[in-house]
């Protein structure tokens, strides 16, 4: 198996978010061992973790550490995974992608999303050539919403890719979902959950509130409704 798994964790304090650690990498890296076995898993990380690791080089804060992903002397195919990531399903369709895939934003599908990302070795160039020109400048430009609700790496992505990207909603329906929209349920127009993972669902995306920790980690098959959530999940929106 050619793809590698990959997840980035920024726990320096004064640049990372003070939310992940090394046990969230372990956490992945063994549901990765599960769900997609024989694929090689790496983190790259700026502590150590139980994982092979390649250290973060440059010290471009929170979840601009990402874009290290795009550096050059990173070889092979990666198959990218937030740390706020929970896999419940086989993998085999997110390993069978061949082109750069993002997700379409769970709530603006127009947009694109890097919560999991599929990134050819050789269609990373372009993206590392635009950023390397100026990260500061690009932090600075894109620390703020747009009019199309973008923010931060997937604001800079978004202008460096345009639409010349697959979506993982396409390659492979159903099987990437997001807690608060299709899982929980639902508590707002946005959300159609049911209080249970949606049938065929392999991922599931924790974007913002609640963080898989407040939920205990792991999702059970069928209904939800009787995990018990952690003092975070209880008052997030």
């Amino acid at each position: 198996m050619s793809v590698t798994v990959a997840c980035v964790l920024r726990a320096r304090p004064g640049l990372g978010s003070g939310v992940y650690g090394p046990a969230d990498v372990a956490r992945l890296r063994v549901a990765v061992a599960q769900h997609l076995p024989g694929a090689a898993f790496v983190s790259l990380s700026d502590v150590e973790v139980e994982a092979p690791r390649i250290p973060l080089a440059h010290d471009w804060p929170g979840w601009w550490a990402k874009m290290e992903l795009f550096r050059p002397d990173i070889d092979g195919d990666l198959l990218y995974f937030d740390l706020d990531t929970i896999v419940c399903g086989g993998l085999e369709g997110f390993a069978a992608a061949r082109r750069l895939t993002m997700l379409s934003d769970f709530y603006w599908p127009e947009r694109i999303a890097s919560g999991v990302m599929f990134l050819p070795e050789a269609a990373r160039a372009r993206v590392w050539d635009a950023w390397i020109a100026d990260p500061a400048g690009h932090i600075r430009d894109c620390e703020r919403f747009d009019d199309r609700r973008a923010i931060g790496d997937q604001k800079f992505l978004g202008r460096v890719l345009g639409h010349d990207v697959d979506r993982w909603q396409d390659l492979v329906p159903g099987q990437v979902v997001s807690w608060k929209v299709h899982v929980r349920r639902a508590q707002g127009s946005r959300e159609t959950g049911c209080g249970a993972v949606p049938a065929g669902a392999r991922v599931v995306c924790f974007h913002g509130r609640p963080r898989p920790a407040d939920i205990g980690w792991q999702l059970p098959p069928g209904p939800v409704d009787q995990v018990r959530p952690g003092p975070a999940a209880q008052t997030a929106a």
